[in-house]
């Protein structure tokens, strides 16, 4: 512990900015974690259910369940449901499915894109916390005594270099951890298309069977 607070400490005020990045990253990346994880649900048991009410031609029911779920399948869904409740017509069916992709996909994505930008700032404060330490150093040994310029100029090499090597301790998790929300995010897109258009083909078959 003694030498992570020298570490820090050595490193000067620079290290305080991408303490705050690594602080702002870290709260991005659980939110997003646990938006993803509330939003998890079985789309194959959910369709199942879904199906059977509708293959029987019980559209409220469906409806019904539908809107007791909070998961964004649930509302893509509900609002393809609702619509097929009220007109049973594909292409109401559509642009109401369409709306609710449009009101869910922002919150999905949400402050993702943040990440990346705050890896790439993270690694160019340490690096100018490098160069402002090297800047030091130099100024340092110009006016110190001969014999302990090498000994000055190492030891303020050493400390410059703390605050690159905090930035990129910063930036390389970050950059990963957002490698993995994206993925996920778009697994979970993908959920919702997918769904989507068999609720939507379900109900051009219900018409051609005339139900």
């Amino acid at each position: 512990m003694n030498h992570l607070i020298a570490f820090f400490q050595s490193g000067g005020v620079f290290m305080y900015f991408i303490l705050f990045i690594l602080a702002l990253g870290t709260a991005i990346v659980l939110d997003r974690w646990l938006m993803l994880v509330k939003s998890g649900v079985n789309g194959a048991r959910l369709w199942g259910d879904v199906s059977g009410h509708l293959d029987g031609g019980r559209v409220e029911a469906a409806r019904d369940l539908l809107a007791q779920g909070r998961s964004p399948l649930h509302h893509v869904l509900h609002s393809g449901v609702d619509a097929m409740a009220r007109a049973a017509d594909r292409e109401d069916v559509e642009n109401a499915v369409e709306e609710s992709m449009m009101e869910i996909m922002p919150r999905l994505e949400a402050r993702l894109h943040y990440l990346p930008t705050l890896a790439n700032v993270a690694t160019l404060v340490g690096l100018l916390g490098t160069i402002m330490g090297l800047i030091k150093a130099f100024t340092s040994v110009a006016v110190a005594d001969p014999s302990q310029k090498a000994a000055l100029l190492s030891q303020g090499i050493s400390t410059a270099m703390n605050t690159t090597a905090f930035g990129l301790i910063t930036a390389i998790p970050l950059m990963l951890l957002y490698s993995a929300l994206h993925a996920r995010t778009n697994v979970l897109v993908d959920t919702l298309d997918r769904f989507s258009f068999k609720l939507i083909n379900r109900l051009s078959a219900m018409h051609r069977a005339g139900g």
